[in-house]
């Protein structure tokens, strides 16, 4: 049976599209089959992937609303052993949709019991609200990975989101735990990075990652140009974290040499100039 995790945190501008993304790339690259299901309307996971949005012919959004088999819905991302269920604009609709339909909170876990079987990890990439998507997302999920940016007002709202994954714990998922919590944007030169660090850790006692994502400017370059950060510049300090992130999810000790990453090659002639110039 997969192990399927909802990113979610209502705050947006936390990580959570690009935890989700590299995450999903770094769980391949160890040798687990994984599913990216791009549940935000805003599609970056999706274009994140380096896939064009407007090329999409099916998407979550059938899978939601017009129950049509998922299979269909799940491209390739050329990465061997990811696949991706993509957004699109038609999903901003959704929620109004769901609205009169009975059974709603259900729709995504009833769409993705298929799918069970043939994947280790399923990731769930939420959009930044607490409506009925994401409460989708989390009666499909086993568990919850929180990011959190370590700013100020990063702890701001954290306790509706957690009475949240309660009451759906509740009423709807009663398997639902957090998987953890995962700290991003961390600029140690700030003494505010620091105390937001304790006071998560604080907060949420054993559950805060010991790896904690630093800002770095290849983190924010990579998907302009539609690549994970282990495909754009592996070498890189965000792409290290994200190595070591993913290996203490799965609880295994670090070790560079496991992880077989190739190297970046340019998609066109336009991507070798921007790449020369961003060099």
């Amino acid at each position: 049976m997969s192990k399927v995790i909802a990113i979610c945190n209502q705050k947006g501008g936390v990580g959570k599209t690009t935890t989700a993304i590299n995450l999903a790339v770094y769980l391949a690259f160890s040798g687990k089959n994984t599913l990216l299901i791009d549940i935000d309307p805003q599609g970056n996971a999706t274009s994140g992937l380096g896939i064009n949005k407007h090329n999409i012919k099916t998407s979550v959004y059938d899978l939601i609303i017009d129950e049509i088999d998922p299979n269909p819905i799940i491209i390739s991302t050329g990465i061997e052993r990811l696949s991706l269920i993509p957004s699109t604009l038609s999903l901003t609709g959704a929620e109004v949709e769901l609205v009169g339909i009975m059974g709603r909170e259900y729709r995504l876990k009833k769409a993705l019991a298929p799918l069970l079987d043939l994947y280790d990890y399923i990731l769930i990439d939420c959009p930044p609200s607490l409506g009925l998507l994401t409460v989708n997302a989390l009666a499909a999920a086993g568990s919850v990975l929180i990011p959190i940016q370590c700013e100020y007002y990063a702890l701001e709202g954290l306790s509706q989101l957690v009475n949240t994954i309660n009451l759906v714990k509740e009423n709807i998922n009663s398997n639902l735990e957090i998987e953890g919590v995962l700290l991003t944007m961390a600029d140690y030169r700030t003494k505010l990075t620091n105390e937001v660090i304790n006071e998560a850790r604080k907060f949420f006692k054993g559950k805060v990652y010991q790896t904690v994502i630093p800002r770095n400017i290849r983190l924010t370059e990579a998907p302009g140009f539609g690549k994970p950060i282990a495909l754009y510049d592996k070498n890189s300090i965000g792409a290290q974290k994200y190595q070591e992130f993913s290996y203490e999810l799965l609880g295994v000790k670090k070790d560079k040499t496991s992880i077989d990453i190739p190297n970046t090659i340019p998609n066109n002639e336009l991507e070798k100039v921007i790449g020369e110039e961003i060099k």
